[in-house]
């Protein structure tokens, strides 16, 4: 990545308490020599992952992913570990309201000439990469997580910055 580009995804951003009981089932795990858990301050569950863009399109891009939106409860809780090692926090049940706004991005994006990933949407947030052979957490109490926004995020160097938050 140049200058010229910026690495950006859509996603669901937890505020404070939501990112503490995240953290939480996080640690609850037994993670094999080699894992990577993933950062506290990352937490999140994306929407889109957009990849390296044009820096010119980030101003279309900041205005055109702004769609009608309403809040939503979603509960995570279910533990898996996915193909490759990731491990993950599913909802229990895809509330309509996240397929919903799924789709209003979707569309938000093909209007601005960008193509959203082919696969389908599997809702989760990543607890850690490397972990295929991590000790699964007992059942615990899911994370209840009340929406009321979305974010359009930068990934540079290693670090997440929200560009703007949607409510």
């Amino acid at each position: 990545m140049d200058a010229s580009t910026v690495r950006l995804f859509l996603g669901l951003w937890p505020d404070e308490p939501v990112r503490e009981c995240l953290r939480a089932r996080r640690d609850a795990w037994t993670w094999p020599r080699g894992a990577t858990p993933v950062a506290t301050d990352k937490l999140h569950m994306t929407l889109h992952f957009l990849g390296d863009q044009p820096a010119s399109l980030l101003p279309a891009l900041l205005e055109g992913v702004a769609v009608p939106f309403a809040p939503f409860s979603l509960s995570v809780g279910r533990a898996a570990i996915w193909h490759g090692g990731v491990a993950v926090l599913e909802p229990e049940v895809v509330p309509a309201a996240l397929l919903d706004l799924h789709g209003r991005l979707s569309e938000a994006l093909v209007a601005l000439g960008l193509q959203p990933e082919a696969r389908a949407y599997r809702p989760h947030v990543t607890m850690a990469r490397r972990a295929g052979r991590a000790g699964v957490p007992a059942v615990d109490e899911p994370v209840e997580w009340q929406v009321d926004g979305y974010a359009l995020v930068q990934s540079l160097g290693g670090r997440y910055t929200v560009l703007r938050a949607y409510r």
